[in-house]
């Protein structure tokens, strides 16, 4: 493409720490400012590396494949065979070879003609590359949990808001329709005072191989490990099953917390703030490689007196899902399911002149649209880092086996050194963030 409109594009995108605040930038640009149709031309479509397409990632992927604003120009993994699945299916969807493979997703953060990055690699492989991404003046798609601790998660903020990015979770059910509108009924009151939220996530289960082997060939699995201890190989270490170990993931709980937690604190209007105290009792295997919580209960209490439970599914009445129960009914909304007491709140519509969520019905498209315009997407790196929160803190409880005082303003344990410390990981030289 002519240099020319690369410029323009980068000027456009606000590149760099010179794109500051948001609010610089009009709410919408008219198509015809970007030369867009039904098909942008080269030179104003988004321009996107993937890092980590395996699973999650990979289906991020085919998302933004499906946009014609976004053009994909490389992927990176460490698996070679996730790495060449990915660029097969990029060449196949533009009929071309020109999709670039890394296996070190710094080679691809330092290329100039990537505008933005979808990020999909486990949990403790998060802040890393989302750091420096956001000062190599990438804008971000990034997977929930929003971190693998609450200091990196403080970290990753920062870093969006010094370098002025764009930051997109993968938080997708706030672009659900049943998910917005069962916020909007409790934001507007129509189950009164809101005493109790119950944030229902599964159950998980025990087990994990020690049966150590060499890595497969095409595993960087060293580079894997990363800044985490390192620990022998197992195939029940890594891809999907690194969650259930603490050293990567955090369970079923941080798994889902970026999804029925954030919609709870969306429905209370407390996803910029967070609870004031935390107590927490779980269940952790006592054999095998997994190590995270199998069941678990935290009860957490807000600053205005509402308590939320945060529970394995098996511990609530609804199950999977967010509720919330005032004086006078409740709201339940999960995936394929919304109900409500009285029945009849179920038909309750919003008016214009009550409290309108954020409205977006295509997550991935929402991100492109807020690359374009420069507006907070509709799950921005602190909404998202307050959802993850809600587990970080809650995880440090079952730890310790105490009940902490939260201070949300400063993100500390009051009067509890030894808690706070937990709050964030040492790192494996020479991975720092």
């Amino acid at each position: 493409m002519a240099k020319k409109n690369v410029l323009n594009r980068r000027q456009f995108l606000g590149r760099g720490a010179a794109a500051t605040a948001a609010l610089a930038f009009p709410a919408i640009i008219p198509a015809s400012a970007l030369g867009a149709g039904d098909r942008p031309s080269p030179s104003n479509r988004i321009t996107m590396g993937c890092v980590g397409v395996g699973g999650q990632g990979s289906s991020n992927m085919g998302n933004f494949l499906g946009h014609g604003d976004c053009q994909i120009l490389a992927v990176s993994d460490v698996d070679k065979q996730h790495a060449n699945n990915a660029k097969n299916a990029v060449d196949g969807r533009y009929k071309n070879k020109d999709c670039q493979v890394y296996g070190d997703f710094r080679e691809l953060l330092a290329r100039d003609d990537i505008d933005t990055i979808s990020l999909g690699t486990p949990d403790h492989w998060h802040a890393i590359p989302a750091i420096t991404a956001a000062k190599s003046g990438k804008d971000i798609y990034g997977e929930k949990p929003f971190s693998h601790d609450l200091r990196e998660g403080r970290a990753m903020c920062e870093a969006v808001k010094q370098y002025g990015r764009v930051w997109q979770t993968g938080s997708w059910q706030r672009s659900g329709g049943d998910f917005r509108r069962a916020c909007e009924l409790v934001r507007n009151g129509r189950i009164g005072t809101v005493h109790t939220v119950e944030v229902g996530l599964p159950t998980g289960s025990p087990g994990g191989s020690e049966k150590f082997c060499e890595p497969p060939k095409d595993l960087d699995y060293d580079f894997w490990i990363g800044s985490a201890p390192w620990a022998p190989y197992s195939p029940d270490r890594t891809h999907w099953h690194w969650r259930w170990q603490l050293d990567y993931g955090g369970g079923q709980l941080m798994d889902w917390i970026g999804h029925h937690g954030d919609i709870a604190q969306w429905g209370l209007g407390t996803e910029y703030t967070g609870p004031i105290e935390f107590e927490g009792k779980g269940e952790f295997p006592t054999k095998g490689l997994w190590t995270a919580a199998t069941t678990y209960k935290i009860t957490a209490k807000f600053a205005g007196g509402v308590t939320m439970i945060i529970a394995n599914d098996k511990q609530l009445q609804k199950g999977m899902g967010a509720r919330w129960i005032g004086d006078k009914g409740w709201v339940f909304v999960d995936r394929g399911r919304f109900e409500t007491e009285p029945k009849s709140l179920a038909k309750d519509t919003i008016r214009p002149d009550e409290i309108n969520l954020y409205r977006s019905n295509d997550h991935w498209g929402n991100f492109l649209e807020c690359v374009k315009t420069r507006r907070l997407t509709i799950t921005p790196a602190e909404v998202a880092h307050r959802s993850a929160s809600l587990g970080h803190v809650g995880l440090v409880s079952m730890l310790v086996g105490r009940k902490l005082r939260w201070d949300p303003d400063k993100e500390e344990v009051l009067g509890d050194p030894s808690a706070n410390a937990l709050l964030g990981r040492a790192k494996r030289e020479p991975w720092r963030l």
